[in-house]
């Protein structure tokens, strides 16, 4: 799915409106952060006024980024902003209650996205499913308005879609991606420098993370489904950070014969964060996910779900078998074979109900499909 309103416009927005608060989705990854971080130092550039809201605010270990001191959890109360823009968020919900009240009193809302399950909620809309990153997305824009590309801007794009693409080395990257990456080497970026502060230098926390994770490795579906889990006392114990499990799924979905991985993690508040990764569209984990609830993209999307941890597992497990058995076939396998009633008329919106109508082909939605999504 590609909404892309014209580029021309949508520069005119950023260079005719003065304020801006810039936000990205809970738990931030490197593409969130540093999206945030390039766009809004090349609006600095140009004399905007650019506040940086995330409401779980700066993870560990994107501190190294040039300006990320800039991150702040968003106020308690509205601050009057010409512009909210929403990165790398696919749904506003995802923003948190807190970024969203902080920016009520926006009078125009921008949503720049790469995400294919993205409902186009802001008034303006720039969602590129084929991007790999947002990073790469804001790159395009800087370039296509004529924006600076300060220093702080440069660092950020390359970690936001180094990251997002598994250094490189997932299917979505593009010629135009290392053509990117080459622009901003002839920049004055750093490459060694910067990947060894992106990806050698973790905290022992999450080593010990992931010796507790090896000791539930579980397979299924003739070894074609990896999967562990974290509990939410593994993470009290381990004094652990929301980002120190970040990419440790690639390492099961790495494994020979394994097509699907999915990580399953125990919230405090009780609610199970469901993370898959899948090695070729063949099994499209964003078709599961939005069965559930969540979304994301064909080969990385992401559940939050109601518990236990093992009943979450259960019902999704359940699903991605059956994803894997069945490949491209019609939802009505999933709504047969899985067993809680979902109601869509009270529980999602619409524009869920007409994605996955799309999904389906065009047929019809029954009201109560036979998914485990609640």
């Amino acid at each position: 799915m590609s909404s892309l309103n014209d580029i021309d416009s949508l520069g005119e927005i950023f260079r005719t409106h003065q304020s801006f608060a810039l936000m990205s989705h809970m738990r931030p990854d490197g593409d969130a952060i540093g999206s945030q971080l390039a766009l809004g130092h090349a609006l600095e550039a140009i004399g905007k006024t650019v506040y940086y809201w995330n409401q779980d605010g700066l993870p560990d270990s994107l501190k190294f980024l040039p300006g990320s001191e800039k991150i702040q959890r968003p106020p308690a109360e509205p601050i009057v902003v010409d512009v909210a823009v929403a990165l790398d968020t696919a749904t506003k919900v995802r923003l948190g209650d807190s970024c969203v009240h902080a920016a009520s009193h926006a009078t125009l809302w921008v949503n720049i996205d790469h995400h294919l399950s993205n409902p186009l909620y802001g008034d303006e809309n720039y969602v590129d499913a084929k991007s790999p990153a947002t990073g790469q997305i804001v790159f395009d824009l800087i370039k296509a308005w004529g924006f600076p590309l300060p220093a702080e801007t440069r660092d950020a794009i390359y970690v936001a879609v180094s990251t997002d693409t598994g250094s490189f080395q997932y299917a979505s990257t593009t010629a135009h991606t290392y053509r990117m990456a080459a622009e901003l080497i002839d920049a004055g970026l750093d490459v060694g420098r910067i990947n060894a502060l992106t990806y050698d230098n973790h905290p022992f926390r999450r080593i010990s993370l992931l010796r507790s994770l090896l000791n539930t490795l579980e397979m299924h579906a003739d070894h074609r489904l990896a999967c562990w889990e974290m509990t939410d006392a593994t993470r009290m114990e381990l004094a652990l950070q929301p980002d120190d499990s970040e990419g440790l799924i690639d390492m099961i979905r790495a494994i020979e014969g394994v097509q699907v991985a999915a990580f399953f993690e125990e919230l405090p508040e009780g609610r199970i964060r469901v993370s898959m990764r899948s090695k070729d569209a063949s099994c499209n984990v964003c078709d599961v996910a939005m069965a559930f609830g969540g979304g994301g993209h064909a080969l990385a999307a992401g559940i939050r779900m109601t518990g236990p941890l093992a009943d979450a597992k259960e019902k999704v497990l359940s699903a991605l078998e059956i994803a894997l058995q069945q490949g491209g076939a019609a939802w009505n396998v999933l709504c047969k074979k899985l067993r809680m009633a979902y109601c869509w008329s009270i529980n999602r919106p619409t524009w869920h109900r007409m994605m996955l109508s799309r999904l389906r082909g065009g047929h019809s939605i029954p009201k109560k499909l036979v998914i485990a999504a609640r």
